[in-house]
C-alpha cells in the first residue's frame, strides 16, 4: 500500500482553531442578516488545501499547490431570495457580501417554495464518520510516487509506446454550515488519488486505457506499482480490437462502467427533474422499475466512505434509506425546495446522494462471464447520449466480446441502445466486485438482451 511512504499522516492542516474562524465568519453573516431584517438566512464557509503533481514521460509536467476559502451567504425575505458569495473572509467583507445578498433579496420575485429547512430535520446530534486523514506529502516524494507509478506502465511491456501520464493528488477541506434555526455544523474530510494512463501500440494500431486509486486514507491507496500494471495491462488487452455487427446480445457493465447506470436512475428520480416534468420515472413511486432481486439503498454514515457525511448541504440529518426495494421505487432525492414543489419532505438530499449502494449477488465478474456465456463486456462509455425525459439509451462503447464465458476478442466503436425502462427491469445480476472508489458503489453488473449496433 502506499502509505509506507515516509510523509506525515494524520496531521490535519485545519485544527480546531480554523474550525472556530470558520464558526466566528458564519456568526458574523447570520448577526449581519438580523440587522438587515430577514426573515432567515443560512451561511457556508469553507476553507481547503491539496498538492497535484502531473508526470509525464518521466518529466513534472505540473506541480500545483491549492489553497482555497469562500464564503456563500442566501437571505431570505418572506418567499424571496437572494445569495452572494466572497473569498474575502474579513469581517468587513462578510458584512457587506451579506448586505449584497440583501439587496438582491429585495428585487426577486416570491417563491412559495423557498426557505430553509424545516427545523426538525436538521442534524442535532452529529456522529463520526472517520473522514479526515491528511497526507502532508513532500512535494519531492509525491513527484517520486507519480514517476514510480507511470515507469512501472511505461516499462511493463515493449508494445506501450506512449503515456498520458500520472497524476498524484492530495486535497484536504474543512467546511461550517450554519442558519438561522440554530443550527451550526462542520465536516472536515480528506481525499487522495493516484492515476495513470497510457497507449499501447501494435501493427494494428493504438490503444489507450488507465485506471486510479483513490481514498480518503492514504494508507489505503494502490501501491504506485500496480495502478502503474494496471493502466498498462488494460491497454494492451485492448489490442486488435474489432468491430461488431449490429445485434442483440445481453451485456455485461464493468464495476466501474456500472455506476454510470445507477447514476442515470439518481437523475431520473431527483426532485429537480421530477417537478420539470424531465424524467420518465414521474409517479413511479410505489412501483415495480427494476428487477424483483435488486436493491439500491443510501448509506451515508459508513466509516471513511468518500460519499459518507452527517448532514447534507441544508443541514439536514442522513440516514440510511432504500430507494428501490424488491424492485419497487421506495422514495425521490430531495433537498427541502424540490419537496416542496412535490408537497412532500425532504429526503436529506441537498448536494446529491451520499454513498448509493446496489446490493450484490454470489458471483464475482469471472462468474458473472460464465452466467452471461455468450455476450458484450463493456470496459469504457462514450459520451452522453441518455434522454431523462424518454428514458432513451444510447452510449459508445469499448470492451470484450464474450464467447463460453471466457473474453474472446476486444472491441471498439459500438453503441449500445436501448430504453432504461427496459434495461433496469432486465438487469439479471450484480457482481460482487464491487467498486468503492466514488459515490456510486457498485459491482459488475449483467443486463439481458440490449441493442448493440455496429458495422
Amino acid at each position: 500500500m502506499i502509505g509506507t511512504a515516509p510523509a506525515r499522516t494524520d496531521v490535519p492542516v485545519f485544527d480546531a482553531a480554523t474550525r472556530e474562524r470558520l464558526v466566528d465568519v458564519a456568526q458574523i453573516a447570520l448577526e449581519e442578516a438580523r440587522r438587515q431584517g430577514v426573515t432567515a438566512a443560512e451561511a457556508g464557509v469553507n476553507v481547503s488545501q491539496g498538492l497535484s503533481v502531473n508526470v509525464r514521460m518521466g518529466e513534472v509536467e505540473t506541480l500545483e499547490h491549492t489553497r482555497d476559502k469562500g464564503l456563500g451567504v442566501t437571505v431570505y425575505f418572506g418567499r424571496r431570495t437572494g445569495s452572494a458569495s466572497t473569498t474575502d473572509l474579513s469581517p468587513a467583507a462578510v458584512r457587506d457580501t451579506v448586505r449584497a445578498a440583501c439587496a438582491i433579496a429585495r428585487f426577486t420575485a416570491e417563491d412559495d417554495c423557498a426557505g430553509l429547512a424545516e427545523p426538525e430535520r436538521l442534524a442535532r446530534v452529529i456522529p463520526e464518520l472517520d473522514l479526515l486523514h491528511p497526507w502532508n506529502l513532500p512535494v519531492d516524494h509525491a513527484i517520486e510516487l507519480a514517476r514510480g507509478c507511470e515507469d512501472v506502465a511505461r516499462r511493463l511491456d515493449a508494445r506501450i509506446t506512449n503515456s498520458e501520464g500520472a497524476s498524484l493528488s492530495t486535497h484536504e477541506g474543512l467546511e461550517v454550515y450554519a442558519n438561522t434555526q440554530d443550527f451550526m455544523g462542520s465536516i472536515a474530510g480528506t481525499r487522495h488519488s493516484l492515476s495513470a494512463a497510457v497507449i499501447a501500440q501494435d501493427a494494428g494500431g493504438m490503444q489507450r486505457d488507465y485506471w486510479f486509486t483513490v481514498s480518503r486514507r492514504p494508507g489505503e491507496l494502490e501501491a504506485p506499482e500496480s495502478v502503474g500494471r494496471q493502466a498498462a495491462k488494460r491497454s494492451l488487452d485492448r489490442l486488435g480490437a474489432r468491430k461488431l455487427a449490429t445485434r442483440r446480445a445481453p451485456v455485461i457493465y464493468e464495476a466501474p462502467s456500472a455506476a454510470s447506470l445507477l447514476s442515470h436512475f439518481v437523475g431520473a428520480v431527483r426532485g429537480e427533474s421530477l417537478y420539470r416534468g424531465a424524467s420518465f420515472l414521474i409517479d413511479h413511486l410505489g412501483k415495480r422499475v427494476f428487477a424483483p432481486h435488486v436493491r439500491i439503498h443510501e448509506q451515508p454514515h459508513l466509516p471513511g466512505a468518500l460519499g459518507s457525511t452527517p448532514f447534507d448541504n441544508e443541514g439536514v440529518a442522513t440516514g440510511p434509506r432504500d430507494l428501490v426495494k424488491e424492485g419497487v421505487l421506495q422514495g425521490y432525492v430531495l433537498d427541502s425546495y424540490s419537496a416542496r414543489k412535490l408537497k412532500m419532505q425532504t429526503t436529506g438530499n441537498a448536494g446529491g446522494v451520499h454513498n448509493l449502494t446496489i446490493d450484490p449477488g454470489p458471483l464475482d465478474r469471472a462468474g458473472l462471464l460464465r452466467e452471461m456465456g455468450t455476450g458484450l463486456l463493456v470496459t469504457e462509455l462514450i459520451g452522453f447520449g441518455v434522454n431523462l425525459v424518454t428514458g432513451d439509451y444510447s452510449r459508445g462503447a469499448a470492451g470484450f466480446w464474450v464467447e463460453n464465458g471466457e473474453i474472446a476478442y476486444p472491441v471498439e466503436e459500438i453503441t449500445i441502445a436501448g430504453n432504461l425502462r427496459d434495461m433496469y427491469r432486465g438487469l439479471v445480476a450484480v457482481g460482487n466486485d464491487i467498486d468503492v472508489r466514488g459515490n456510486v458503489r457498485t459491482g459488475s453488473i449483467l443486463i439481458e438482451n440490449v441493442t448493440i449496433a455496429g458495422s
